[in-house]
């Protein structure tokens, strides 16, 4: 994984990866790219293949997590995640939609726990979980 300094991650290639979010946010987008907050995941010839958006607050939560289709189940999300985690102050929360079982098992294999369900959270009406991981887990 990289985390680019010096240069902006690939605006494009994250615009691409963010089509296949359930409801994706332009301006949060633009904001991570813009401050440096995004992480960003690269093959070895520096293609853009995965990003992960941060928002801080009370601990950090995971706003936005996409790994383009061809490079799932390398490890992406889970590197994007630990890198995170690595460098949190606090907990870690994300969302997850119900029916999104393999996401749900990725997020509970690095330590993050149900806390609530918010029924009909995104707009198809699908129900979404809200996922914590402490400090010390």
């Amino acid at each position: 994984m990289t985390v680019r300094s010096g240069r902006p991650p690939d605006e494009p290639a994250i615009r691409t990866l963010q089509r296949l979010l359930r409801e994706p946010s332009p301006t949060l987008r633009s904001h991570a790219l813009r401050t440096g907050d995004a992480l960003v995941e690269e093959t070895a010839d520096g293609a853009v293949v995965g990003y992960l958006l941060p928002v801080a607050g009370d601990g950090v939560h995971v706003a936005e997590l996409a790994v383009h289709p061809a490079h799932r189940r390398e490890g992406r999300a889970t590197r994007l995640l630990r890198e995170l985690i690595a460098r949190a102050d606090g907990s870690v929360t994300l969302l997850v939609a119900a029916d999104n079982d393999g996401a749900r098992r990725l997020y509970e294999s690095l330590g993050f726990r149900p806390t609530a369900r918010r029924p009909g959270f995104y707009d198809d009406g699908t129900d979404a979980i809200l996922l914590a991981r402490e400090p010390a887990d």
